[in-house]
């Protein structure tokens, strides 16, 4: 039985034609193509001995250019998009989980605790976007399927939303406190954020793991 690979994600499918859409990215049947033996990939690869031919010169890359290909490689290499992402991940559910507490309990140090926990996470979002950016890139060339969309847009919302609710909170500090509408619009806020990084992670697990079953 044959074996095909999706380029886009790595997805290896079974049987005598690739499917018509990839199960994991979402990528059309154009971008799959047949899994060969090694001694075959080998050959093809090595193929018969040629003369070398010289390169056209080209103009050297700006300092920017070089900066950024530095970062990407050392992204790449060492899978700095999956750390830095455990941080939204892990953190902001977290800070949903002080508010509770300092609600329920009465505890005004879990809402502060909360609070410093969001800001912690705005710091360190710029990272997480850029080196997100770089393995699109890099490793799944940039396609624009279904679930690149919905996870780009999902990072965007919470990027948003956690610039939006930091900035509430430290203009009306007893935001959660305080028994009013706008309350009730902070809360939905946050559940909102929560949601959308349990988007943008699920879907970012699920080209991890999931590009690699048949």
């Amino acid at each position: 039985m044959k074996k095909w690979e999706c380029t886009v994600c790595g997805y290896i499918h079974a049987g005598d034609e690739p499917p018509g859409e990839c199960p994991v990215c979402a990528a059309d049947k154009s971008r799959f193509v047949e899994v060969v033996e090694e001694q075959i990939l080998a050959e093809t690869i090595k193929g018969p001995e040629e003369t070398p031919q010289p390169q056209p010169a080209t103009s050297p890359p700006s300092l920017r250019t070089k900066i950024y290909r530095m970062a990407a490689a050392v992204t790449v290499r060492h899978h700095l998009h999956p750390i830095m992402v455990h941080t939204p991940n892990g953190i902001i559910p977290m800070a949903l989980v002080f508010l509770l507490i300092s609600v329920l309990f009465g505890a005004p140090f879990f809402e502060m605790a909360a609070f410093f926990s969001l800001i912690f996470v705005l710091i360190l979002m710029p990272k997480v976007l850029f080196t997100g950016y770089v393995m699109w890139q890099q490793r799944y060339q940039g396609a624009r399927t279904p679930i690149f969309k919905i996870k780009i847009s999902a990072s965007i919302v919470a990027l948003v939303l956690l610039l939006a609710l930091i900035i509430w909170r430290a203009v009306q500090p007893d935001i959660i406190a305080s028994a009013s509408t706008g309350q009730w619009i902070f809360w939905a806020g946050v559940a909102l954020l929560v949601c959308a990084v349990g988007i943008a992670g699920h879907l970012g697990g699920k080209l991890v793991f999931g590009a690699r079953k048949d």
